[in-house]
Order: C-alpha cells, then sequence, then structure tokens
C-alpha cells in the first residue's frame, strides 16, 4: 500500500468514525418543532425527553356548555395535539371529540333551548384575531369576516342569535353585531362604540334589547342596555370611576343581576336600582364573587368565591335570600373557559370545571335541590399518581412597606431530596393575574423528580385581594412597587431553614416575563437565573407596537407613553435599559405571531444582553402567539426549561450547545 494509500484509507476511516460519532448523538436527542427556532440552547437529550414525558401526558376537561337536546355536556380537552370539542353524554362516559382543526379551538357554544347550532370561537397560529364559525358534523362555516378580531358574547334567550363584539371597523374599536349562526347573510351591525372592551353579556327575554357590558379597565367597566332595533345605547349604572360592573344578567324578577365592587373593597353579586345603584345580595363582606350564573326560572343563582386563591361555591334562593354552601369540590380553582364557568341547565343541575393540586382539571355537576356533587369527566396524568402530588402551603411576607403579600409554597418530599432545596419563583401574567392553588401539570416534575422548590407569589397589583391592592402598582411611578414585592419574598423565603439561599431562581409569563427581566435586573446577586417567557422589555415600545385594540385598555395600568413624564418613567423602569445589571443566564421564549407582546420585545433584550458579555437561550416558535398552545412547542419549551434549571440550580449540563 503506498503512502497515499494510506492516508486515504485513514482519512475515510476517521470521516466514518465520526459519521457515527454524530449520528450518535444526533440519535441521543429530540429534534426540535418544525416551526422553532432555537438559538443558543442546546438540543434536548433522549434521556430528558423519556423522563419527562409522564409529567407531559396530563389533560384536563374544561366545562363549556349544556346540550339540552340530550342532557349531554360540551367540554374542552386534548386528545392530540391541540385542545378540540367533545361531547360527554353521561358522568364518567367517554369523550367523544367534535372539532377536528389542527388550530386550538379556544371555545364552544350550544343554542340554549334548541341545541341545535353550535358556535366555535378560534384564531390561527395564536395572532388571537378570532373568527367565529357553525360546527356541524365536522364542518366549519365561518361566520365573521376572516380578518378581524372577533369575540363571543351571548346568546339571544330562544337560542336564534348571538350577539359578538368585532373590531373589523376600524382593528381597535369593539363594535356589536348579531348573527343567526345557521344563515351566515344575517349578521348586522348594532352599534358603533369606542373602544376595545365592549360586548354582549345577555339578551331581553322579548329579544328586544340586551345588556353590554363596557370594560375600561380592570378596576373600571359600565353597563348599557342597546336596542336592538335602533342601536340606542343607555347606561344603567352610576358614572362613577374606579368601580366595576360586570357580568349583568336580566333577572326573572325584572332587576339586573350583575358582580360590582361599588361601596365594597371587593366584588359581589347583587342588583342596579332604577337609579344606578347597587344593593349587594351576596352576603360575604370579604373575598371577590368570581363567577355566578342565574337558573333559566330565576328561581336560584349559584356563585362562587375566590377565598385567598381557592374555590368556594354557593347556591343562593332568590326569594328568601338563603345562602347554602356546596361541599364535596376539590380545593382549588375554577378554570377560567373563555365563556360559561358556571352554567345552570333548565332542569337545575350546575355544572363547572374544577382543578386542584391533585385534579388535572375535570367537569363535575351539582344537584340544585340536595347539592349532590358528581365527577363528569377523570382526565389523566401520564399514568401518574396525582394523590401523591404536593399541597401548597399559603405564605404572608411583608413587604418594603409593611403591606402584607402572599403566595403559594410548595416543598419537595424531605425524605426523598434531604437537606436544603433550590426554589423556583414563577410570578404571574395579568398584571392582575393571581396566583391560585391549581394544578401544577409539568411542574410537578420539579418538585417530584428534581427536588426543587416552587413559590408562586401574589405581588401588590394581583386580582382577588381587594380593589385596593389591585391598584397598588398602577402608573409607572409605583410600577417597581411590586418587584420590591419579590425582594422582600427573596429575602424571606432565604430565611427557610429547609430552602437554600444560593440556589434560587425567577420565572414569569408576560407580565410575569417583565418581572422577570426586572427581577435579573434589581437582585441578579440573589439569583441563578431568569427564565423569562412572552416578557415586556421596554414599556415604551410595547405599548407602542401592541395591537391598538389593546393599547388603550393597558394604559391605565401601566401608563400613558404619549405623556412626557410618563413615558420617561416608563423608560427609567425597563429592563432593557438596564441589561448591564443582569449578571445572571437568561432563558427566553416568544411567539412569532403575539398580538400582546410582540416578539420585537425579546429580540431587543436579548441583542442587548448579549452585547453586554451575557447569555441568553431563545426558543422562537413561529406558529404560535401569546405563549406556546401546540404541545410540540410546549413540550419542547418544557424540556429546555427543565435542562436550563438543572444546570443553573443543580450544577448539571453544558453551559450552552457548543460545549
Amino acid at each position: 500500500m503506498t503512502l497515499l494509500s494510506r492516508h486515504v484509507l485513514a482519512l475515510s476511516l476517521g470521516l466514518l468514525c465520526a459519521g457515527t460519532a454524530m449520528a450518535a448523538e444526533v440519535a441521543d436527542t429530540v429534534a426540535k418543532p418544525a416551526a422553532m427556532t432555537v438559538d443558543g440552547a442546546p438540543p434536548v437529550s433522549r434521556a430528558l425527553a423519556d423522563a419527562t414525558a409522564p409529567y407531559l401526558q396530563a389533560r384536563s376537561a374544561t366545562f363549556l356548555d349544556w346540550n339540552v337536546k340530550d342532557r349531554s355536556m360540551l367540554v374542552r380537552t386534548r386528545f392530540g395535539e391541540s385542545d378540540q370539542l367533545h361531547a360527554v353524554a353521561t358522568p364518567g362516559a367517554a369523550r367523544t371529540q367534535v372539532s377536528f382543526d389542527s388550530e386550538p379551538v379556544l371555545f364552544g357554544t350550544l343554542a340554549p333551548t334548541r341545541g341545535d347550532a353550535l358556535v366555535v370561537q378560534k384564531d390561527i397560529g395564536g395572532g388571537e384575531f378570532y373568527q367565529l364559525f357553525r360546527l356541524d358534523q365536522g364542518k366549519l362555516t365561518l361566520l365573521t369576516d376572516g380578518k378581524s378580531r372577533n369575540w363571543f358574547g351571548s346568546w339571544s334567550r330562544d337560542g336564534r342569535l348571538i350577539g359578538y363584539m368585532s373590531t373589523r371597523r376600524n382593528g381597535a374599536d369593539g363594535d356589536l353585531y348579531v348573527i343567526d349562526p345557521r344563515d351566515p347573510s344575517s349578521d348586522r351591525l348594532v352599534a358603533q362604540v369606542k373602544g376595545g372592551g365592549w360586548n354582549f353579556a345577555d339578551f331581553s327575554a322579548d329579544g328586544a334589547k340586551a345588556l353590554v357590558v363596557n370594560r375600561q379597565s380592570i378596576t373600571h367597566a359600565d353597563v348599557y342596555e342597546v336596542d336592538l332595533a335602533s342601536g340606542a345605547l343607555t347606561q344603567l349604572n352610576r358614572n362613577t370611576q374606579h368601580v366595576s360592573y360586570e357580568a349583568p344578567h336580566y333577572g326573572a324578577d325584572g332587576r339586573v343581576w350583575l358582580l360590582s365592587d361599588a361601596g365594597s373593597d371587593f366584588k359581589r353579586l347583587g342588583v342596579l336600582d332604577a337609579k344606578g345603584g347597587f344593593k349587594a345580595i351576596s352576603p360575604e363582606p370579604k373575598w371577590d364573587v368570581s363567577d355566578y350564573a342565574m337558573a333559566p326560572d330565576g328561581s336560584f343563582v349559584a356563585y362562587a368565591i375566590n377565598e385567598a386563591g381557592v374555590a368556594r361555591l354557593r347556591l343562593l334562593d332568590v326569594a328568601s335570600g338563603q345562602v347554602r354552601k356546596v361541599d364535596g369540590l376539590p380545593g382549588g380553582v375554577i378554570p377560567w373557559s373563555f365563556g360559561h364557568t358556571l352554567s345552570i341547565a333548565p332542569w337545575g343541575d350546575i355544572a363547572l370545571s374544577m382543578s386542584s393540586a391533585k385534579v388535572p382539571g375535570d367537569v363535575f355537576s351539582i344537584d340544585s335541590k340536595t347539592l349532590k356533587v358528581t365527577r363528569w369527566t377523570m382526565s389523566e396524568a401520564g399514568g401518574l399518581d396525582t394523590a401523591a402530588n404536593v399541597e401548597p402551603e399559603l405564605v404572608t411576607i411583608k413587604s418594603f412597606d409593611g403591606e402584607p403579600v402572599t403566595g403559594f409554597l410548595y416543598r419537595p418530599d424531605a425524605k426523598r431530596f434531604p437537606g436544603k432545596r433550590p426554589l423556583l419563583l414563577d410570578i404571574h401574567g395579568g398584571p392582575e393575574g393571581q396566583a391560585r392553588p391549581d394544578f401544577l401539570g409539568a411542574q410537578n416534575y420539579y418538585l417530584n423528580e428534581l427536588g426543587i422548590a416552587l413559590f408562586f407569589p401574589n405581588v401588590r397589583g394581583s386580582d382577588g385581594f381587594g380593589k385596593r391592592f389591585v391598584g397598588l402598582d398602577n402608573g409607572p411611578f409605583k410600577r417597581e412597587d411590586s418587584v420590591k414585592d419579590i425582594g422582600a419574598m427573596l429575602a424571606s423565603l432565604a430565611k427557610d431553614p429547609a430552602l437554600d439561599a444560593t440556589r434560587f431562581g425567577v420565572t414569569g409569563v408576560s407580565y410575569g416575563g417583565y418581572m422577570c427581566y426586572a427581577s435579573a435586573v434589581h437582585y441578579s446577586a440573589q439569583l441563578k437565573g431568569a427564565s423569562c417567557y412572552v416578557g415586556i422589555s421596554n414599556f415604551v415600545t410595547f405599548l407602542e407596537n401592541t395591537q391598538s385594540y389593546r393599547r388603550d385598555l393597558r394604559r391605565p395600568e401601566y401608563g400613558d407613553e404619549r405623556d412626557p413624564k410618563q413615558r420617561a418613567q416608563l423608560q427609567k423602569i425597563s429592563p432593557l435599559n438596564h441589561v448591564d445589571r443582569i449578571r445572571v443566564p437568561l432563558l427566553i421564549a416568544t411567539g412569532a405571531n403575539d398580538p400582546r407582546v410582540p416578539a420585537s420585545e425579546a429580540d431587543q433584550i436579548i441583542e442587548a444582553v448579549r452585547g453586554q458579555g451575557g447569555s441568553a437561550w431563545h426558543l422562537l416558535a413561529g406558529n404560535e402567539g401569546h405563549g406556546f398552545h401546540k404541545k410540540d412547542n410546549a413540550d419542547y419549551y418544557f424540556r429546555t426549561a427543565v435542562m436550563f434549571w438543572q444546570q443553573q440550580l443543580l450544577g448539571e449540563g453544558a453551559k450552552d450547545a457548543g460545549e
């Protein structure tokens, strides 16, 4: 063999070995979703994918509506890659799929009294330009214009019409329309309005009028009656700033029932008098009434109170005022279902969804006479024993100014994970959201398999603690007070003998994403990493670039970027302008079609952080909006987050894709 031949042979063997090694490496990882761009993060190993798989198979069932034809239920659940509509004939029966779209279905509702029309609301690619459709034998018929943002409001009492909101006129104002979904040509404009927070709530019994709500902020919403023939709007409540009137319904007694915080720090169930005054009917002096439904015959009302995050159900007899408590439901949360959270069938049964630490999310009914609770669905949790899930502790902490703030703390099993444990703070969005003792889903992996404690804070500005508390962070000059709450929580939790203060991390979504960035700015010395999901990095660019139908609703909360003083303060508190103070690695996830927090919010802070020599992993889903709702994207993001926290909190894994 010549010298050249030996070199060729050696080169060939080397290439073969290298190719074999590369093939083995590829075989040991899972492919990223086709629509996802991964920048800076290492690939997900097959071992991690296998380990997390059971935790990613949990699903839930959310009640949507009763079917008056056969007394079955319409629910939303996932048996494939996205949420779809299913029918459940009787308690414990199989869920029968009725919608088969490639996009997640947000909401579905059946015509009352008739049950002969099913209306669906969904978008494309997470862009939130929702359209309404009629669903018939698996086929969707478009009812709206296919371009603007539309939102279902209410059925007429006879099930003939639906009222809905649409921005089709100018992209910003939510005008009021009605349509018979059986006949798309019947669509007509009822009233032109100003603002993006309008929608139908209820129709009068004769179908001549309807109740509509104009929501201007979380603390200000007004109720109007609209004449469906002329479009004339009449305000029913007194014109009071910083008072909210919500969810109005015509009662059988002729009064308008609704929720309001008029004269109280909390929302109560009550009625309007002839002069627009509010009279509370629900007797609870504390805690918000979060949801309610009226019996079709008007004899009773079912309502839920939000007791420090836990949903408690009550039944109110309208004639006597007697209130009965419903026992037998899980001590958890009634998930918001974009429609009926509580619904009373003509035969008197009450339906709702519940989730808790040990219940993934299931549908229940209550007999209004006996108060017997019946579970209709048994959602799967990937074969895991949900009874073994950790229950949270409610923790109260005094903040920098003495204001008490709370959160739910989940501790891993001390026997399995002895010694001080790392902690991950998970900050909710909104900013008027609320951390509640919900089902943790995949996050149980952190507790059960990694021994990482979880803390879900309710900083000032969170809902559920009264309107005084929810307003404590309003405007640019109070905004960072909520960030200071995180500082107080970090300091307090650092004193917990079971927690390792040298291994704390923070994560958050949406507004919680801003809090995540801001925590990295202000508290890098106390943190090991920050995972910020569809978060605001600069309030001015956010307000300028968010969709126009949302902008006026956000300004009362964050501030008005058009005002020079407020604009300067918004720039001052924006994390983008302080990236030099971020000393921890970042994981950032973004939806390319996000209408709320545009993808540019992530792009600009990643560029700035890397420009300072910092580390940032980035996942960009090209077919998602505000959060990942397609299972392949959500799974890949979760597994990447696990890798990130294994590295930052447990000291495991490579620093980046190049190592």
